[in-house]
């Protein structure tokens, strides 16, 4: 039979959320107890106070010794205790790190020097064997100064007190299948600074930046709210949470209630609650916070230096947004260390041929660049070393070189590198001719192949973009002209995915993506969002209140779709409505693009084929209509398009949706017969309706609406409320280039 502590202990695995407390709250097993981050071969970072901490019995004097220095603490309540040693000096003498408690725990081989964490997904992940030149690496991998810490790949709902991973000492045993880019930053590093260095790699391919990030990081960022309250809801130990939980009980004791009572007398019940959506657990490697949790949280607050950061990839069609995840990332982590704006430096991706947008790479780019706002931040940019067959560039090495030259230069005060790319201060037009003035220039620009320079465009009053003739002028100056072209309004730089351009600094250091200037034409629904920036206008109708749509052809008032020859990588829709001597009401909703055939994304009429009953991705939502949820990445959402008759069975099923009501889980779809007709898009987290079109397929009064209907069908179906309104208007997008 189980002892209460042995059942404490087996029930908080089960839960997989041990906590270090739970060993301390069992008096037969009380001892020591370090996070794994402390342990034999390790590096602790000089010059800044060492925090210290573990689990022992409550109340437990604590005792840590490294080498003359000693400080005491004690275990709290709960077990947990954190003590500090003070600041000590780079040191490669192998010193002892002694833990006294209600046992003695002695770690060997323990230096003094900089230690970096360095994270992300597959391109951080990139072993040093399967590098170029790794095979050469591996074999001269002898430096014992240096430290390798390799988390395993762990997802969790809840922050994780250890990982099951040891330091190891570089070796061509050790180095193989550790992170190429940062092992190659770290011998940088032991070249130039000559003392210890440890690396922590926490990477896993595949990974968006959203696991990433904390709680607090995101509750920080008002672009972010949407994800905040996501995270908020799944987290048992949130406020939110308990609340919603506890009604979702109170409606099952009910529901239970009325199930008993309903036994004996053979009625029939209502359907059993379901348990809310959003508080499902985010324990999946894509969820909000989940790798924090499980792979980084068990770190913090080990002293470091700072981080590196090599991740992308899985947010390409971010682009603005992305911006603001890396803030939140980046407070988030500052929060949570205390160690005040350590240093954070990433990697700029590299070109590639993604099968999107070829101008949504150029998007992001732009993104990471404007992250280097934050304070104490560098981005290494390697277009110039990529590969745009292979989304893995090989070259890792020069990865590694550019970040510890910024490294080098911002964080242990090396003068006279030239450790950046240029990056453009100004851009001013002068006749017919734009002229481009860069900052970190070294002592003058240069073509690195010899050849003109290549990858400039310049944009006209009319908002066409023609390629551009550029020369250097003055050793931080680019000159443009185009031909035909007297008056340059803006431009852009690199600005596609495949753009592998040649001017550099006179380090050799590339120039990344940018633009500057009116670089597009303005999309008139920016009047209304700012979410509308960058998208292109496919179709406008202006709908008739008794739309015949499926008999014939739609009568767009704009139809540009045979204009739109690229691939786009977002859709949006946006509906406006207006009752006289009212304002216009209206919800704008984009989301990853779910087809590229142009001919299928409007009214979803039997001449087209299109039938959607699918998820999308990513929704991005603004309106001015009450209880419209409204956010940048609002989660998954829901389709039901088609221009045949339906009925209110769930048969996808759709979680949350209605078997009884017309909602936003509808099926019993009759596909090639014309019928009533749905182009509706919902936010099934939020049970939610965002915009509907119904009934538009026969000639009678449609039913539209913005957001839930207040009474009946939550859809809006049936509604038949068309001549309420006096403005109609459906407008549908896409994002090809902005």
């Amino acid at each position: 039979m189980m002892t209460s502590c042995a059942l404490r202990v087996a029930l908080s695995r089960y839960a997989g959320v041990l906590a270090l407390s739970v060993l301390a709250a069992c008096p037969s097993r009380a001892a020591v107890t370090l996070p794994a981050v402390f342990g034999d071969h390790m590096v602790l970072q000089r010059d800044r106070e060492v925090p210290v901490w573990g689990s022992d019995a409550p109340g437990t004097a604590i005792t840590v010794r490294l080498g003359e220095a000693s400080v005491t603490g004690q275990a709290g309540a709960d077990g947990a205790w954190r003590v500090a040693l003070p600041a000590q000096a780079a040191s490669a003498e192998p010193r002892a790190l002694v833990v006294e408690g209600s046992s003695t725990v002695t770690l060997q081989d323990v230096l003094v020097g900089e230690v970096w964490v360095c994270s992300g997904q597959s391109n951080m992940e990139l072993a040093v064997v399967t590098s170029d030149g790794g095979a050469e690496a591996v074999a001269g991998a002898t430096d014992a100064q240096m430290r390798l810490f390799h988390i395993p790949k762990v997802s969790s709902a809840l922050p994780q007190p250890t990982v099951e991973a040891t330091w190891k000492v570089c070796s061509p045993e050790t180095v193989p299948t550790f992170s190429a880019v940062g092992y190659y930053f770290g011998r940088e590093l032991r070249r130039e600074i000559g003392v210890p260095v440890g690396l922590i790699n926490a990477s896993w391919g595949g990974t968006r930046i959203e696991p990433w990030t904390t709680l607090q990081g995101f509750a920080g960022s008002s672009r972010l709210q949407d994800l905040h309250t996501r995270a908020l809801l799944a987290l048992p130990t949130s406020t939110i949470y308990k609340e919603r939980l506890q009604a979702h009980l109170d409606g099952l004791a009910q529901w239970l209630e009325q199930a008993r009572a309903a036994l004996p007398r053979g009625e029939v019940l209502p359907p059993q609650p379901v348990l809310p959506r959003e508080l499902l657990p985010l324990a999946g490697r894509q969820d909000p916070m989940a790798l924090y949790h499980g792979m980084v949280h068990a770190i913090v607050p080990y002293a470091i230096r700072g981080a590196l950061w090599y991740q992308g990839e899985s947010n390409l069609i971010d682009g603005p947004l992305y911006t603001h995840k890396m803030e939140a990332l980046i407070r988030g982590w500052r929060q949570a260390w205390g160690q005040g704006d350590f240093p954070f430096y990433w990697v700029q991706l590299a070109p590639y041929t993604y099968g999107v947008s070829p101008r949504a790479l150029p998007r992001l780019w732009e993104a990471q660049e404007r992250a280097l706002a934050i304070p104490n931040t560098g981005m290494a940019v390697i277009n110039d070393i990529g590969n745009l067959k292979d989304i893995h560039p090989r070259n890792k090495l020069d990865v590694g070189r550019r970040l510890g030259l910024i490294a080098l230069a911002n964080t242990y005060g090396r003068e006279g590198l030239v450790w950046s790319s240029p990056r453009l201060r100004e851009h001013t037009v002068v006749g017919a001719a734009m002229h481009l003035r860069f900052d970190h220039a070294g002592t003058g620009l240069r073509s690195r192949d010899g050849q003109s320079l290549t990858w400039f465009e310049l944009v006209g009053p009319d908002g066409v973009t023609v390629k551009a003739d550029a020369r250097i002028g003055e050793p931080d100056e680019v000159i443009l002209t185009a031909a035909g072209l007297t008056e340059p309004v803006g431009v852009r730089f690199a600005w596609d995915q495949t753009a592998e351009p040649n001017l550099a600094n006179s380090a050799g250091l590339p120039v990344g993506a940018f633009r500057a200037g009116t670089t597009s034409a303005p999309q008139p629904l920016e009047a209304l969002t700012p979410l509308a920036r960058g998208y292109r206008t496919v179709y406008r109708v202006d709908i008739p209140e008794a739309p015949a749509y499926n008999d014939g052809p739609v009568d767009y008032a704009v139809n540009e779709s045979a204009e739109i020859t690229g691939l786009f990588d977002r859709i949006a829709y946006c509906l406006e409505l207006q009752k006289p001597g009212e304002a216009v009401q209206y919800v704008f909703v984009s989301m990853d693009a779910f087809t590229q055939e142009i001919a299928k994304i409007g009214v979803p009429t039997h001449a087209s084929g299109a039938i959607h009953q699918r998820d999308v991705q990513r929704l991005a939502v603004a309106s001015n209509v009450d209880g419209v949820p409204t956010g940048e990445d609002l989660g998954t959402g829901n389709l039901e398009f088609w221009y045949c008759n339906y009925g209110p069975r769930n048969a996808r099923p759709v979680p949350g949706a209605s078997d009884t009501a017309y909602d936003f889980g509808d099926g019993d779809l009759r596909p090639g017969v014309k019928g009533y007709g749905s182009m509706q898009i919902h936010l099934p987290s939020r049970q939610a309706t965002l915009i509907a079109f119904n009934r538009w397929g026969s000639g009678v009064p449609c039913d539209i609406g913005l957001g839930n209907r207040p009474t009946g069908n939550p859809d809006w179906t049936f509604a038949a409320n068309a001549a309420q309104y006096s403005l109609r208007r459906l407008s549908v997008l896409v994002r090809v280039d902005d």
